[in-house]
């Protein structure tokens, strides 16, 4: 819905200015999607005068005018044929943007005579449709002087209305909701009855229930032409294109009322005007150029001969009024919504009229609509008005509602006066009226179909009283219930998800395995075979979850996927005491690492893909993998040499590893399979107490200061592990020393015999500040001290 800031001040008598009255519209539920106000686009703009026009040395239509700016003189080359010594024009010049276009204007040469700027048309302004020639500004216009001080400009405001607010469809309905809420006061209506001063020649008839009422007036000797310029400036302001006096009148009252009309050239009709059903085979050339055909669902306007117009849609091209017309008939009808709705639908038709009327259309307006149109044509266009003829009635309405007061509060939370309630209603022509036990009876306005029950009323009260003025309160807040997961629960769901998100596919096996295949993994209790086993080959409880998991991974190689990646979490069994019960976090990788790929080629599966996985799952957990220490006792399951343990101090919290060949060959697996078992109940638990019981991540502690990286090369015995130089380094400085990495091994000549070369990437984080050159050098011999320190190796020169 678009209108401009002088058309509503028609309605409403307010000094608020523009952002004020956009604030409230907004505020009272009408939400204001774009302000278009012309003087901010126009503000470069100013006032010139052709001091000299002439003709263009290389083209017939183009005059080369000498254009006065009050400062200086510029030569303006112009197309416009009313372009002429003397005159008072809207000038552009270099660097202003042109608003219908939006281009920068620039210097340059037209038919090689230089143009230093742009007198502009209305349409060029975005201020009308009119680009027939330049604009003519007053005689007295002060030359240089901005144009939005000469020209008059009228912002625009759109705002998006819910469905069930038909009353905002006209500009009226808004200024009353503005009246409401304190912006102003709304003017009142002097429209007295127009008598009719002969019968009419055209009379009304009802054949549809879709057309409860139909009022109609016939006016003779009617003048039809161009509308005034004040009304052309408000059509084109909401986008409507202006066709002539009697059409823009319609038009008019539509945007003005929310009350669509339509006129018709009366000596083209036959008979009396009828709303009545489609005929089957009858077809309709509507206004807009179309032809649609017609069926008896929907509400037809004819006459005596032929289908005139789609009720409350759009009317007919044959019998709409010309410059010609002399006599017009007045349609102000009312029509179904659903009836409406659906034919519009049904034909694809989007128009005004459907718009309004698919919403609601106040049941009243039938008359005072026609009443209103007669008043503007005869004021526009002249003529004589018959007697109004009407056929039908409105719809009655829902009639009063009662109201409990105090249900404003307990619905809208807002604890507001008896008195205060009434006066918000009536400022919305509610009419109220108290009860004996004190509830208000409120009966709704004819335009407010959308208020039918006591909760629409009280909206109605908040809505105007405002949102902004229900006060903030905190809702109760009940006991909270206790944590449902335990910190171990956690430990495992969160171990759970990290293995999934690897690419690793969750399993639920037997917790039982064969004897012979258990003896591979350790089984020695004979209390833990089962004395009714449910098959033959499942008759011991399983002392690991890796066996299940890699016969698992050989199946699915035997039907033609060998990469595989599977891990399960649950128990495996010692002994038969509660304690010989542990939670086991375990998985395989068999195969590659992935399908052939021109970036990257796969590679088999190895021992530090599982290790990978294990420390995962440890992270996940909870567990400080900074401090886990990595030996060389995996049990005898597990390939010697390509195999380990993580522990923390004397506890193992998890073994990784290629699984032994003898093993799988027991399994009747081929190929190489690398598995982990980590056991989740070893991980030790976080020392917080309280709330903040079970929080297995320290808070995230970012620093603002650019890390520095170091690179190290340290010469140490082969047999050294690269994890006992990364824990050196690391101590060097725990609180400085963010991250330390291997990135190269080297074995060979240049080192000697017996050892090797690691190098290290040593990370730097600073806290507080940033490191000087100073700090750099001590941390570096920091570093290089604990390492040699540790391993006995020396820094690689």
């Amino acid at each position: 819905m678009k209108f401009t800031l002088s058309w509503l001040k028609d309605h409403l008598e307010t000094d608020a200015p523009l952002d004020v009255i956009v604030e409230k519209l907004t505020a009272v539920g009408l939400e204001v999607e774009e302000v278009h106000d012309p003087a901010k686009d126009l503000a470069p703009f100013i006032v010139g005068h052709v001091v000299e026009a002439g003709p263009h040395p290389n083209a017939d239509r183009l005059k080369v005018c000498r254009v006065d700016t009050g400062a200086e003189q510029i030569q303006v080359v112009c197309g416009a044929p009313n372009a002429r010594q003397g005159l008072k024009v809207a000038l552009a010049r270099p660097g202003d943007r042109i608003p219908d276009s939006g281009d920068v204007l620039k210097k340059g040469k037209i038919r090689d005579v230089e143009s230093q700027g742009m007198m502009c048309s209305w349409r060029e302004l975005g201020l009308g449709s009119d680009h027939t020639g330049i604009i003519e500004l007053p005689e007295d216009a002060p030359v240089g002087a901005k144009l939005t001080s000469v020209v008059d400009l009228d912002p625009v405001i759109e705002v998006a209305i819910t469905p069930n607010r038909m009353d905002c469809l006209g500009v009226r309905g808004i200024a009353r909701d503005l009246a409401a809420a304190g912006l102003g006061t709304l003017k009142p209506l002097d429209e007295p009855a127009i008598p009719g001063r002969y019968p009419s020649p055209v009379g009304v008839v009802l054949e549809h229930d879709g057309c409860p009422m139909f009022v109609g007036r016939h006016v003779r000797g009617v003048k039809n032409g161009d509308s005034p310029e004040w009304l052309k400036k408000r059509l084109e302001a909401v986008g409507l294109r202006p066709i002539s006096a009697l059409v823009d009148i319609t038009n008019y009252v539509t945007v003005d009322r929310g009350r669509p009309l339509h006129v018709f050239d009366a000596a083209k009709l036959s008979g009396s005007v009828r709303a009545r059903p489609g005929r089957p085979g009858e077809t309709l050339l509507a206004l807009n150029g179309k032809t649609y055909e017609l069926d008896a669902e929907m509400v037809v306007i004819a006459d005596d001969a032929r289908a005139l117009g789609l009720g409350g849609i759009m009317g007919g091209e044959d019998e709409g009024a010309t410059a010609e017309t002399t006599d017009v008939f007045i349609e102000s009808a009312l029509f179904d919504a659903v009836t409406v709705a659906n034919t519009g639908r049904r034909l694809a038709i989007d128009s005004d009229a459907r718009y309004r009327f698919e919403r609601g259309v106040d049941p009243q307006s039938a008359v005072w609509g026609c009443e209103l149109a007669t008043r503007l044509i005869l004021e526009l266009c002249g003529g004589e008005p018959s007697e109004l003829v009407v056929a039908g009635a409105p719809p009655s309405g829902p009639g009063a509602i009662s109201v409990r007061p105090e249900r404003v509060a307990a619905l809208g939370g807002v604890d507001l006066p008896k008195a205060r309630i009434v006066e918000i209603l009536r400022a919305l022509a509610f009419t109220v009226e108290e009860t004996a036990d004190g509830t208000l009876s409120v009966l709704p306005p004819s335009w407010r179909l959308d208020v039918t029950e006591e909760h629409d009323v009280v909206e109605e009260v908040i809505r105007i009283h405002g949102y902004d003025n229900i006060p903030a309160l905190p809702l109760p807040r009940s006991p909270m219930p206790p944590v449902v997961l335990t910190p171990r629960q956690r430990q495992r769901e969160f171990a759970r998800r990290t293995l999934a998100t690897r690419g690793m596919m969750e399993t639920v096996t037997w917790s039982f395995m064969a004897r012979a295949q258990a003896d591979l993994f350790g089984f020695g209790d004979d209390a833990l075979v089962l004395s009714n086993p449910i098959s033959s080959d499942l008759d011991a409880m399983r002392p690991s979850v890796l066996p299940n998991l890699i016969q698992a991974a050989g199946r699915n190689a035997a039907r033609g996927y060998p990469d595989v990646a599977l891990f399960e979490v649950g128990p495996d069994f010692q002994d038969d005491t509660a304690k010989g019960q542990r939670l086991v976090a375990a998985g395989v990788r068999a195969g590659r690492t992935g399908p052939r790929n021109w970036v990257q080629a796969p590679r088999a599966v190895d021992a530090f893909d599982a290790k990978a996985d294990a420390l995962a799952a440890l992270e996940a957990a909870g567990c400080p993998v900074d401090n886990i220490q990595v030996t060389t006792d995996a049990p005898g399951w597990y390939h010697p040499g390509r195999s380990g343990a993580l522990r923390l101090g004397p506890t193992v919290l998890a073994w990784f590893g290629e699984i032994h060949p003898r093993v799988l060959k027991g399994l009747d697996v081929k190929g190489t399979v690398v598995g982990f078992e980590v056991f989740l109940e070893a991980v030790p638990q976080p020392k917080t107490k309280g709330a903040s019981a079970g929080k297995t991540r320290p808070l995230l502690r970012p620093s603002p200061f650019q890390p520095v990286e170091r690179d190290f090369a340290f010469v140490v015995d082969a047999a050294v592990p690269a994890e006992k130089l990364i824990r050196a380094a690391k101590g060097a400085d725990r609180k400085l020393i963010g991250e330390v990495r291997v990135f190269d091994v080297y074995q060979g000549d240049n080192v000697g015999e017996g050892k090797k070369s690691l190098a290290l990437s040593v990370t730097l984080q600073p806290q507080d500040r940033t490191l000087t050159d100073e700090d750099l050098e001590k941390l570096q011999a920091a570093v290089v001290a604990a390492v040699e320190k540790a391993t006995g190796g020396t820094l690689r020169a």
